[in-house]
């Protein structure tokens, strides 16, 4: 019997044949001609399971009492964590202490953990605490800025801390350095090295215009936050 009598009467047999000898024949004059298939090198924010617009964010510290509040056009909640990232925050610290006003502040960018135990600040930052009067001296405590970036922050605690250069001002009085961390309970900050500034007396303090650290950090090379 010749082949093409074979195939004539074998003609499932041989078409099965065909196809499974074509089929990976064709995958591989595939690949030869157009090559391997790229890889996807693309990495980008992690995937949310929602977003809200406007919104704000509370956290209470262990006693039930608000110690923070985040404000944002956007906040994209991270499936798996459920933590927030967050666009152009806008954020107020409690003082924590009665006749002391809240420091307020905005960066580009924000996240907070589940718990709202951590958060972040990314970018540029800036904060501000509004003048008052000291009880029961009386004395004016003019109004306080810090300009600094990459902030992290512990809202429950009221602290920050930060590794980069930081501004602070309160009135007149100026200071820079490199590193900073702060208990806002207290209103206690602190620069970490490289510390260099301008002081007056709080006398003198008092009755000298104010000055914003966002005016010093072209000379200062800062990130500015608006």
């Amino acid at each position: 019997m010749n082949l093409r009598q074979y195939l004539r009467d074998n003609r499932t047999t041989a078409t099965i044949v065909f196809l499974a000898i074509a089929a990976p024949a064709s995958w591989f004059l595939q690949r030869w001609v157009a090559g391997s298939t790229p890889v996807n090198e693309f990495i980008g924010p992690p995937i949310s399971d929602y977003l809200l617009y406007d919104s704000t964010v509370w956290s209470y510290d262990v006693n039930g009492q608000l110690s923070f509040t985040m404000r944002a056009p956007r906040m994209d909640r991270r499936a798996g964590d459920e933590s927030m990232y967050i666009n152009s925050p806008v954020f107020d610290i409690k003082a924590k202490k009665p006749g002391v006003p809240d420091w307020q502040g905005n960066a580009p960018y924000g996240w907070v953990n589940k718990s709202g135990t951590l958060m972040q600040l990314n970018g540029p930052v800036y904060m501000q605490r509004p003048a008052f009067i000291q009880k029961p001296s009386g004395a004016l405590s003019p109004v306080a800025t810090l300009c600094s970036s990459n902030v992290t922050g512990w809202p429950k605690e009221n602290r920050i801390q930060t590794a980069d250069p930081a501004i602070m001002t309160q009135g007149a009085s100026v200071m820079h350095g490199v590193g900073m961390r702060a208990n806002l309970n207290d209103n206690h900050l602190e620069l970490l090295n490289d510390v260099h500034g301008l002081l007056y007396s709080s006398q003198n303090n008092a009755a000298a215009k104010p000055v914003d650290c966002r005016s010093l950090i072209p000379a200062a090379g800062v990130g500015k936050a608006g």
